[in-house]
């Protein structure tokens, strides 16, 4: 199968394997993928697993048709893709082994040779020169082996990814990618994400056509969408908003406690509620689905003084790839002595950044009154932030909203009749409860400044600490006037006066209307009165200070001489910093800026 004009695709379809890994149900199948890249000399991506020996063999020799290969490049040692290296240096004496150091060291293990005589071990950034082609390696560390390499091909544009972006499924079935390509990530990778960062990282900078891994389809439209997903996946952050409830039932009791948990969520506006029971389901769905949304509930017995055993598994899962970020509510069963909601928030306090949602349902053998009442305040309380985004169920005069003003970070959103905007500011202060009065402080130089002295209209998001750095750099890093910073906001939420409030990672918000405007040089004053206000959750305000210990990523200052920016990490190279100094990034000026040491 040809790819383009140069790379062919000579891989294979397993149809016999009913667990990939001994672990991950695979009813369509999977696929190895290998690949041959047509040049003045011929290089192999990759083998296949042993059970489909000859058929890839029979696909190499008529993708090569009467050439001889020079080089076979070996990107991961997993022996569904390098079983058949010793077979192929057998059939082609003259070729060339291609891979890191701890690759070869692992075909010792599997070959009791490492083909001392017809190697070549590269490293980060080295190069390899087919004619046309020009193969730039890239370590992957850890993705999901420590030995792997990605390799760019800068000819075709092409990145060979390894484990990379792949999924379960062969390639002769017709399947969505994104949820058989997250049950893979999560089950296989996920452990690994501040690695999968680093990569895409690297990623970055090249100039991607496609992307070619050793599991799944070939990437070659929309590649920002993959991309972007692996992004949210590898730094656990948040890809769809929902409740999953996973669960354990023994006599029936605790599953029907989580039918009518189902019914109080949907009737309380939860987008989308996934409900596993962990005795019969694919636990790795399960996994991944916990991974997918942004509020998980546990429902399970006491079980041998501890919880039931499928329950157990699955937190297990779950701490053992970082699960992370997320809101976790309990149901717990026990008839004399119930343990369960204890023992599972303490196998989950090794997470980070979990809030454990308050009540705990406690059934005694099956539902009562008390536990009945405690069920419809879970709901409540997991719902609360989407009663508030609701149009005709929210409290739209909750002035409480006002509290979650401090010394923080906001989201300043307007409208200029054609686009929605928003802004970082830093500077929002109650003057007045009565009436109601805020101050709002802008930078003249930005956007929105100007949109606000126009329509004389704003909404002020109050971020929390949840908020990742992604929103600083989407509404801080680039303009609204040459930007649509919602263009990939798949939930536009509008209050009263038609503008957006964020559908996540605020506490409250605000509706202001300009009453009086003071000009203060660099900065506008608009002072405002409230005409909207919602609280939305209770989740802690996001600081300045907070954002700067626990948000920003740390600059790479090293080697370097010069200033870097407080707010946004930009690096201003030099021996003295202009006074009248605007960072290019965040617009802020000399004052946030200090001499790198």
């Amino acid at each position: 199968m040809e790819i383009t004009n140069s790379i062919r695709y000579v891989g294979v379809n397993d149809h016999q394997v009913d667990l990939f890994e001994g672990q991950y149900k695979v009813p369509n199948g999977m696929s190895y993928n290998s690949y041959v890249i047509m040049d003045d000399k011929i290089a192999v991506m990759d083998t296949v697993d042993q059970h489909f020996t000859h058929e890839w063999l029979d696909n190499l020799q008529n993708a090569l048709d009467g050439r001889q290969p020079d080089y076979l490049i070996v990107q991961h040692m997993e022996p569904d893709h390098s079983a058949n290296i010793a077979n192929f240096m057998k059939i082609y004496e003259n070729a060339v082994i291609v891979s890191s150091d701890k690759a070869f060291a692992m075909m010792m293990n599997y070959f009791g040779t490492q083909f001392e005589e017809r190697h070549i071990v590269i490293k980060e950034g080295d190069k390899l020169e087919l004619g046309k082609h020009t193969l730039n390696f890239i370590a992957a560390p850890m993705v999901h082996w420590p030995e792997v390499m990605m390799t760019y091909d800068s000819y075709e544009r092409a990145l060979f990814t390894a484990d990379g972006f792949g999924k379960f499924g062969a390639l002769d079935i017709s399947e969505d990618w994104v949820d058989e390509a997250r049950r893979y990530y999560i089950g296989i990778v996920g452990k690994y994400g501040r690695q999968v960062q680093a990569v895409l990282k690297k990623a970055s900078t090249l100039d991607i056509s496609m992307i070619l891994p050793l599991h799944g389809p070939f990437l070659y439209k929309n590649l920002p969408y993959y991309l972007n997903l692996y992004n949210t996946w590898s730094s656990y952050d948040v890809e769809k908003d929902g409740v999953v409830i996973c669960y354990t039932s023994v006599y029936g009791h605790t599953k029907t406690a989580v039918e009518k948990l189902v019914e109080q969520l949907k009737a309380n506006n939860v987008p989308e509620v996934k409900v596993y029971d962990l005795a019969r389901c694919d636990m790795s769905q399960a996994v991944a689905d916990a991974f997918a949304y942004s509020k998980l509930i546990l429902a399970t017995t006491t079980y041998n003084a501890d919880i039931y055993p499928f329950m157990r598994e699955f937190i297990e899962h779950l701490t053992e790839r970082n699960f992370q970020n997320r809101k976790v509510g309990f149901l717990e069963n026990g008839s004399w002595a119930p343990l369960a909601a204890k023992t599972m928030k303490e196998m989950l306090s090794k997470s980070v950044n979990l809030t454990f949602v308050e009540p705990v349902v406690h059934i005694k053998s099956a539902l009562n009154e008390q536990s009945t009442q405690e069920l419809e305040d879970l709901a409540k309380a997991i719902c609360v932030d989407y009663l508030a985004r609701d149009e005709k169920k929210a409290n739209k005069n909750d002035m409480k909203a006002l509290f979650s003003i401090g010394y923080g970070l906001y989201v300043v959103t307007s409208n200029d009749g054609k686009k929605d905007n928003g802004l970082i500011v830093n500077t929002v202060v109650q003057l007045t409860d009565n009436p109601f009065r805020v101050m709002v402080s802008i930078n003249k130089d930005n956007y929105s400044h100007h949109v606000i002295k126009q329509t004389g209209i704003m909404n002020v998001n109050c971020l929390n600490i949840e908020a990742p750095f992604k929103v600083f750099k989407q509404f801080g890093f680039q303009s609204g006037r040459n930007t649509d910073k919602f263009k990939d906001e798949k939930e536009i939420l509008r209050s009263d006066n038609g503008l957006i409030f964020l559908p996540r990672y605020i506490n409250a918000f605000f509706s202001l209307k300009v009453e009086d405007y003071k000009d203060l040089g660099t900065h506008g004053m608009f002072i405002c009165s409230v005409s909207e206000a919602r609280v939305i959750n209770n989740i802690e305000t996001m600081t300045y200070t907070y954002y700067q210990k626990n948000v920003k990523p740390k600059p790479e200052t090293q080697g370097k001489k010069g200033f870097v920016c407080k707010v946004c990490g930009y690096i201003y190279e030099g021996d003295s910093l202009p006074d009248d100094f605007i960072c290019p990034l965040c617009k802020h000026g000399a004052a946030d800026f200090e001499e790198i040491k």
